[in-house]
């Protein structure tokens, strides 16, 4: 039987690029950057390299300082090198969201055995950038319905792996979710799998940004919600 790393890895090598993105949008795909995919492998061999039951979790998109250097969600160099222990060349550069995540995943016992039981994935594996800065999927009414089929071809193979689908938990309780909440009812209105469940988790980056002195506070609901005990 294929491990998770294997379904990881491939999926990531072959994801292609959304058809006809807006003028002025650039797509931002880590992966086709020398050695990332080879870094991103490393990780899901280190930690996916089994055939576990897990529940998946779902980001926006990569941004350009995380997953858009390192090619794995909420993990920025920094991250990648000294919770990880993946050694790399991409600098010691960190991210306000990987810092929270990490500190909730210790929180929850560590890389070891969080990535046991979860994988964080993105609604978009792949980002957007526009004049130099981030864009979410979301960001433009246009983007959104130029990317949605690419989306759901992307959640079709990642359902394809074998995720538990009692629940799926959404980082991002606006936007991200309420998108996500669509696609997966039109997704059981057309016979397709889809989760029974999405419960959404408050966005690391509003956190540590506006918030950033109850962040014990939000790290123990992440663990609450998450049955990190």
């Amino acid at each position: 039987m294929k491990t998770w790393a294997h379904h990881l890895t491939r999926f990531y090598k072959d994801l292609p690029a959304p058809a006809k993105l807006p003028p002025g949008v650039e797509l931002l795909h880590p992966h086709l950057q020398p050695g990332v995919m080879e870094l991103a492998a490393a990780f899901f061999e280190k930690y996916y390299g089994d055939n576990n039951s897990r529940k998946i979790i779902m980001g926006i998109n990569p941004g350009r300082f995380g997953a858009g250097i390192t090619g794995i969600n909420f993990t920025a160099p920094r991250q990648l090198h000294n919770n990880c222990g993946i050694a790399h060349a991409l600098g010691d550069s960190s991210e306000l969201s990987a810092e929270f995540i990490y500190e909730m995943i210790d929180a929850c016992g560590g890389p070891v055995k969080f990535y046991r039981n979860y994988f964080i994935s993105a609604v978009s594996p792949l980002g957007f950038t526009q004049a130099g800065k981030n864009l979410n999927y979301y960001d433009s009414r246009k983007l959104e319905k130029a990317v949605t089929p690419f989306i759901n071809s992307c959640l079709e193979r990642q359902f394809s792996f074998g995720f538990d689908t009692d629940a799926c938990y959404c980082i991002g309780e606006d936007k991200n979710f309420k998108f996500l909440n669509r696609l997966n009812e039109t997704r059981r209105q057309q016979g397709l799998v889809s989760f029974d469940t999405i419960i959404s988790l408050p966005h690391p980056r509003f956190i540590m940004q506006y918030r950033r002195k109850e962040k014990q506070r939000y790290i123990d609901l992440y663990v609450k919600i998450l049955c990190c005990l």
